[in-house]
């Protein structure tokens, strides 16, 4: 998973794809939000968001 993260890290400063990195942030923030809030009293209303 590092990996990933440290190849994903060099692809976008290496051709400047700057704009690609709000995008990938709110993707995971949304998904890791998603994931641990599944089974809990909470996912009600993330679901009513989206």
């Amino acid at each position: 998973m590092i990996d990933f993260i440290r190849e994903m890290t060099r692809f976008l400063f290496r051709r400047k794809k700057y704009w690609l990195l709000p995008v990938i942030i709110m993707m995971s923030v949304l998904g890791f939000l998603i994931v641990f809030t599944q089974g809990s009293a909470l996912a009600p209303f993330i679901y009513a968001i989206f």
